[in-house]
């Protein structure tokens, strides 16, 4: 019945999360020994057991990464596209000795230190060029918020919270469009609720489907 109107039950739209996102983590790059200058490494991705994509790594020098790879990208029609690039690298020393390894962020006016990096479109950028949030946490405050609208309707109305149930009927002396106002909020609720769900569920397919077959 309807939609929402201004000033009623308002719903955000879900960022893309970093658990959709392929990414780099420097950390593990440095244990396996990939961060040596002049070390040609291969790095895959694996989901389900089966490799999404690959993607070659070179170290040019101390302070400098080569990467290629293939990718479908949005902006070509999901055609596949070759892409290589350096990516800077930082080194902090170690509270008890050593040096820490940092990627240097290659986004527009960014260069932000961080130590993963995460794919969309064509390039690996840092979490806040790419605009991701966490997924977990963003699903479960959505999920929360239509859950607890729901309830809240069925509590006003005196009815069982479960949302299984049937809807509650119009309570005595509650005027009808009162209780249609509650029942256009309900479906609301339910309708979002439903959505989030689904939409988590097609990011778990999204990777499968942008990265195709084994490269």
């Amino acid at each position: 019945m309807g939609g929402p109107g201004p000033g009623r039950f308002k719903w955000f739209d879900l960022k893309p999360c970093v658990e959709d996102c392929l990414s780099i983590d420097v950390r593990r790059w440095k244990k396996e020994g990939m961060l040596e200058p002049g070390q040609d490494a291969t790095w895959s991705w694996y989901q389900n057991g089966r490799k999404v994509n690959a993607m070659s790594v070179r170290a040019l020098h101390r302070s400098a990464l080569e990467l290629s790879y293939v990718v479908r990208s949005s902006g070509t029609g999901y055609r596949e596209e070759d892409v290589c690039y350096t990516v800077v690298l930082a080194w902090t020393p170690c509270n008890f000795g050593g040096e820490r390894p940092w990627f240097l962020c290659s986004g527009l006016a960014c260069r932000r230190r961080v130590a993963k990096l995460y794919l969309r479109d064509l390039y690996f950028l840092c979490r806040h060029c790419h605009d991701l949030t966490y997924a977990r946490r963003q699903q479960r405050d959505a999920l929360e918020i239509a859950a607890r609208k729901s309830r809240s309707i069925r509590r006003k109305l005196g009815g069982s919270l479960r949302v299984d149930e049937p809807f509650p009927p119009r309570p005595k002396r509650m005027h009808r469009r009162t209780y249609l106002r509650h029942f256009e909020e309900y479906e609301r609720a339910q309708e979002e609720y439903n959505r989030v769900y689904c939409n988590r569920l097609e990011r778990l397919q999204t990777l499968v489907g942008i990265f195709g077959e084994d490269p």
